[in-house]
This record gives structure tokens, C-alpha cells and sequence, in this order.
């Protein structure tokens, strides 16, 4: 059976576009309930200016009341230098450092150019590993930008065989503003993961067009083994215009697990967690799962790997 690991974004993409401010004590239940459920890597803040993401000021104080067990990893989402020194000193056991593949989403989201934001990525892993950490990378708009338009796909390419360079433990493609198609999904995680191999592509989708459980599939089916959700299918990017919704973590593992994949995830524990996360927030959530409910175990040979 092939495993699909699921990376709960909730707690910072999720949360960092909604308007009613969540409190710390909310967002560690909402890590507690996604720890329950199975999920054992967990984006948990974004280190970043709280004046631009108010709802990720309390950061620290979230990375300070994290359960600490073994086998689980926290993510900071770092932007820059400062922030990745801010994740460290919180003690998360992971960083995640951002570039993006075109020049209009860079200077509006992280204030320099393209190239630049790759060069900061690279300093980020290269500061995390010397303080012991790990450190992803994910390229940012690499379907497309809002500002910009399209985006070259050899662009991609060229970044991430760059930011493999770096030593990350992966490499994603984000499709921030919700654009992307089956089609250029499965072309572009190739074309990716044989630029960068032996690491792994992580995937990670907005349902903005609805296109997302589609483009998760295409993903996985090309190769993909990693995949960002948030539960209950909330999100969105402040600085992309639209850019709404996250694919939801329990309609993705639902598609993956019907399917045959192994995500050790539980359906039931996620149900009622985005159920919750409705009422914390005091409307329903995008998600679909958590209003139609699961379904009898359907027995299906494995996908064997």
C-alpha cells in the first residue's frame, strides 16, 4: 500500500485570511484535535510582521503551549532571515521557508524580487541546519500569479533544481491563487521531480476554481507523496486577491483512502474536528465531508508501491 503523507496547514493557512481573530488556546485545540486524528506534521504558525497577518501574532505563544511528542513535527512558515531566527528560538522543529516564481507576487508578498526570495530560501535552510533543524522550501504561484499572470513552467523547474541545491528535506509547488488544472499539475510534478530527485515533491492546493481534489490526485498519481490540506477546507493567501480556500484535509484523505492509499488518517476524528472548527468559527466550512459524512469501508486492493 502506498503511503500519501497529509500536512495539516490549518492552523496557519488556514486561519491567517479570516477576519475574526482566533485565539491561541482555539489553535492549539484545533493542533490537538489534528494530532488525534493522525496527523504527525502540522504547520502550526507563520513567523512573519503581525501588523501584515494579524492573525498570526500570537505565534510564540502558540509554539509555546505546542505538545511536544515524539514523532511529531512542527512547521514555522517563515519569509525571511528575521522570521526564521524568530522559528528557531521557538523552538519548532521545522522550517518553511517561501520564494515565489514570479516577481509581481514577491514584491507585494515578501517585499523583493523572485530571485531574491529563492536566495533567502536558500540562507534559510542553510541557517535552520545549522541550528540542527529541518527545512523545506516551497515555491510560491508556480501555476500561476495574480499579478503577473502566467508562469513559465521551466521558471519552476529552474527554482526548485536550485532550492534542491540548498539541502531542503522537499521541495513544494504551491498553487497559491487556485489556477492550476490536472493536466498541468501531473506535467509539472514530473518535470519537477526529475529535476530534483532523490527529494520528494510536496503539493499544495487552493480549491479557489474548484479544481483542487482534482489537482491533488493528479499529483499524487505523477509522483507526488506529500500533500498539504486544511481542515475543514478553510484558507486563503491576504496578499493574493481571491485566492480562497485550502483543499480540506477530510475530503482529501476520504478521496485517498476510498482509493486505496494509506494516509493514517481518521476519517471520524476529522468529521467531527471540522465540525468543531465550524462552530469555533461560528459558520460552516467549506469542506464537503463534514456536511455529507462518511461512508461505509469500501474493500479495495491496496495501491501497491
Amino acid at each position: 500500500m502506498v503511503d500519501i503523507e497529509m500536512v495539516e496547514v490549518g492552523p496557519r493557512d488556514g486561519l491567517q485570511n479570516e477576519s475574526v481573530l482566533v485565539t491561541a488556546s482555539q489553535k492549539l485545540e484545533f493542533i490537538g484535535r489534528a494530532i488525534d486524528a493522525g496527523v504527525r506534521r502540522i504547520e502550526a504558525a507563520s513567523f512573519v510582521n503581525p501588523k501584515l497577518v494579524p492573525q498570526m501574532a500570537d505565534a510564540e505563544a502558540v509554539a509555546a503551549g505546542l505538545p511536544r511528542r515524539s514523532g511529531i513535527i512542527f512547521i514555522g512558515l517563515v519569509l525571511n532571515k528575521r522570521g526564521a531566527l524568530r522559528a528557531i528560538e521557538a523552538g519548532m522543529e521545522e522550517l518553511g521557508a517561501v520564494c515565489a516564481a514570479s516577481d509581481g507576487f514577491a514584491t507585494r508578498n515578501q517585499g523583493m524580487t523572485s530571485d531574491a526570495s529563492l536566495a533567502m530560501c536558500c540562507e534559510v535552510v542553510r541557517l535552520a541546519r545549522e541550528h540542527g533543524r529541518r527545512a523545506q522550501i516551497t515555491i510560491s504561484t508556480a501555476f500561476g500569479c495574480p499579478f503577473d499572470g502566467e508562469v513559465d513552467p521551466r521558471r519552476v523547474v529552474e527554482m526548485a533544481r536550485a532550492a534542491a541545491a540548498a539541502g531542503p528535506v522537499e521541495i513544494a509547488v504551491a498553487d497559491t491563487i487556485g489556477v492550476a488544472t490536472p493536466a498541468e499539475v501531473s506535467t509539472l510534478v514530473e518535470r519537477v521531480s526529475a529535476a530534483i530527485k532523490p527529494l520528494a515533491v510536496r503539493v499544495h492546493f487552493h480549491n479557489t476554481r474548484n479544481t483542487g481534489l482534482a489537482n491533488v490526485w493528479a499529483a499524487v498519481q505523477a509522483g507526488a507523496k506529500t500533500v498539504d490540506a486544511s481542515l475543514g477546507g478553510i484558507g486563503g493567501c491576504p496578499f493574493a486577491p481571491r485566492a480562497t480556500g485550502n483543499v480540506p484535509t477530510e475530503d482529501v484523505a476520504y478521496m485517498l483512502q476510498r482509493s486505496g492509499y494509506h494516509t493514517g488518517l481518521d476519517l471520524d476524528r476529522l468529521i467531527a474536528s471540522a465540525r468543531w472548527l465550524g462552530g469555533a468559527m461560528g459558520r460552516e466550512v467549506p469542506g464537503m465531508l463534514s456536511r455529507a459524512g462518511a461512508f461505509p469501508k469500501k474493500l479495495l486492493e491496496p495501491v501497491s508501491g
